[in-house]
């Protein structure tokens, strides 16, 4: 099956996101670790003692799917679960300090990458390129997280 012709203008922009979701997919891989493992290890850098609950509301999946996840990064040493007071059932996650270390630059890695991406423009052509983009996204609906 050919590729697909990207040229129309929104095709070149699915193009632009494909190279930014590569270069991210590239990261995440360098570092053995599925999309979900590495989006749950950056959840609980920015939000530590989450619990499982909380996890499985935000990447949008089961309470089965994340402990078994879960297991997976606690086996490797990324997190570790920690009963709260005394209460079995209760369990908070953690990212330990290899988990976060494994983790720590993916945004200096994907700013790197968007700076690739927009290399052949001058800062004119950026900031004409973002106003445009601006005013085409003020008339979408939000994303949903």
């Amino acid at each position: 099956m050919d590729a697909p012709e990207l040229t129309g203008t929104l095709g070149l922009v699915r193009w632009i996101g494909w190279a930014q979701r590569k270069a991210g997919e590239d990261w995440i891989r360098a570092r053995e670790l599925t999309h979900e493992q590495a989006f749950v290890l950056g959840y609980l850098v920015q939000n530590p003692g989450a619990i499982q609950r909380d996890i499985a509301e935000v990447s949008r999946t089961s309470a089965a799917s994340v402990s078994s996840l879960l297991q997976g990064l606690e086996r490797r040493g990324l997190v570790e679960r920690r009963t709260e007071s005394g209460n079995e059932r209760s369990k908070r996650v953690y990212a330990t300090p290899v988990g976060v270390e494994l983790i720590a630059g993916f945004d200096t890695a994907m700013a790197a990458a968007d700076d690739t991406i927009l290399a052949p423009l001058d800062q004119a052509e950026r900031a004409a390129l973002h106003a445009l983009l601006t005013k085409i996204t003020a008339e979408l609906p939000q994303p949903t997280r």
